[in-house]
């Protein structure tokens, strides 16, 4: 979860049952690998990367640690740069 978001509740009998995020978010990058000389030559393009929730997602090599990026909540799929 990150703050100043707004997400939909979902209650069943006074309780909530689901947490649903927007469809896309903007996160940063905490934890990246740099791109190593080679990488596109061997077919290698995309590199994994740890967003600011903790979230897992596969980026293109020429994103870096500390970049936002915008992400698909729905399939945790990396959409654009920011």
């Amino acid at each position: 979860l990150k703050e100043d978001i707004l997400y939909e509740l979902i209650f069943y009998k006074g309780s909530v049952i689901d947490l649903i995020p927007p469809t896309f978010m903007e996160l940063e990058i905490t934890e990246s690998d740099p791109a190593v000389r080679g990488d596109t030559a061997s077919g290698r393009v995309l590199k994994p990367a740890t967003l600011e929730t903790g979230a897992k997602v596969q980026v293109p090599i020429f994103i870096n640690q500390d970049e936002t990026i915008k992400v698909d909540t729905r399939t945790c799929e990396y959409v654009s740069r920011i």
